[in-house]
């Protein structure tokens, strides 16, 4: 064999075991990367059932399996519905600070503060396909029962405040009438007479013991399961910090007495936008405001950096 052919064999040796080195290698890093990818995958747990629960200060029977499974398909849905459940912690601060001092002040437990995170996902302009309508999704007639105005340019279904004390009315009317708050919150779906009916039909005044339409079967427990959710969103796998939770925005309430011509106009002399104006108070439902009786009102008005510095 000559020196060239020689050589051509050596370099060509070389260059082969070269792009065999480098292949092995890639082969390598690939399956390194998919190992990686197979490792970090992400893993579905069921969630956690506590061995106690209470609402409203009364025991719920866990020890039950049905019971314990309707706690548990609740807890799955709001854990796992993560978009949702993670704008609901969020948001919860600055609504819980509006209407905890109401409930309280109307002797209503607090946990019914996880009811309206039910009805309405914590947004005053909630609207149900049956027209049921605000933080409390209520009906008009029993709005009206309850004090509440409605007419084309107010609905205070819309108000927060004034749909809370409403809705607290209606709370102690119904506890007068089943004595216990758990078919209280029952009887905020379902109607005091559709509680009542069933309890008669079925010879039972304990929510846990009766059959309702799918809806009120479940609202009790999705009650519960937002609440344990919301009281401990650790342990649920929420991790929010609380400087990711929307900040309480302070206040202050313009008191008027007449008309408003145009509420644009209006909030630009408080140096607000009209969108601002509505977004915090959403009761008012035109751009003006008759109010030729001369009633008063109240409009909140949000105190911005912008305008605290001033």
């Amino acid at each position: 064999m000559s020196k060239k052919l020689w050589w051509r064999g050596v370099v060509t040796i070389v260059l082969v075991t070269g792009l065999a080195g480098i292949l092995i290698f890639i082969s390598s890093a690939v399956q390194d990367s998919e190992t990686e990818v197979v490792n970090t995958k992400t893993v579905f747990r069921s969630v956690e059932i506590p061995d106690t629960a209470y609402f409203a200060g009364e025991r719920v029977p866990l020890e039950r399996f049905d019971v314990r499974e309707a706690l548990d398909r609740e807890l799955i849905v709001n854990s796992y519905f993560h978009s949702q459940t993670i704008r609901f912690i969020k948001l919860a601060p600055r609504y819980f600070e509006m209407i905890e001092p109401i409930l309280a002040e109307e002797g209503i437990p607090d946990d019914f503060k996880y009811l309206a995170v039910a009805e309405s996902g914590l947004d005053p302009r909630a609207e149900s396909p049956a027209n049921a309508v605000g933080f409390w999704q209520f009906l008009s007639g029993t709005a009206r029962d309850y004090g509440l105005e409605i007419n084309s340019e107010v609905d205070e279904r819309f108000h927060v405040e004034k749909a809370t004390r409403a809705a607290s009315d209606y709370m102690k009317d119904a506890y007068e009438k089943f004595g216990n708050w758990t078919m209280v919150a029952a009887s905020f779906n379902a109607g005091m007479r559709g509680v009542s009916r069933q309890a008669e039909r079925q010879k039972s005044e304990n929510y846990y013991d009766l059959l309702f339409v799918e809806e009120t079967q479940r609202y009790v427990f999705r009650i519960l399961a937002l609440k344990l959710v919301l009281e401990k969103p650790e342990r649920y796998n929420f991790i929010i910090g609380d400087e990711e939770k929307y900040p309480i925005i302070e206040t202050k309430k313009v008191e008027i007495d007449g008309p408003v011509e145009d509420f644009a106009d209006f909030a630009k002399s408080y140096d607000l936008n009209y969108k601002l104006l509505k977004d915090f108070n959403p009761w008012l439902r035109q751009t003006y405001l008759t109010n030729s009786s001369g009633k008063k009102y109240s409009i909140k008005i949000p105190l911005l950096k912008a305008q605290a510095a001033s």
